[in-house]
């Protein structure tokens, strides 16, 4: 009966574990993505601008 209360506990860490890991994922996706699109830093900007090249995503 214990075996099955320490496994149901697993599951829920991980599920957890999960979910915090995807916002986290999901907030610095966000970060980057605003900091590099709206940049005054040439460089910064120039070399996403190459990079979405590269992967042949339009960006304009």
């Amino acid at each position: 009966m214990a075996h099955s209360a320490t496994a149901s506990l697993g599951s829920a860490s991980s599920l957890s574990s999960r979910r915090i890991q995807l916002a986290f994922a999901g907030l610095l996706g966000i970060f980057i993505t605003g900091f590099v699109g709206f940049s005054h830093i040439e460089a910064v900007h120039n070399a996403a601008h190459d990079y979405r090249h590269s992967l042949a995503f339009p960006c304009h």
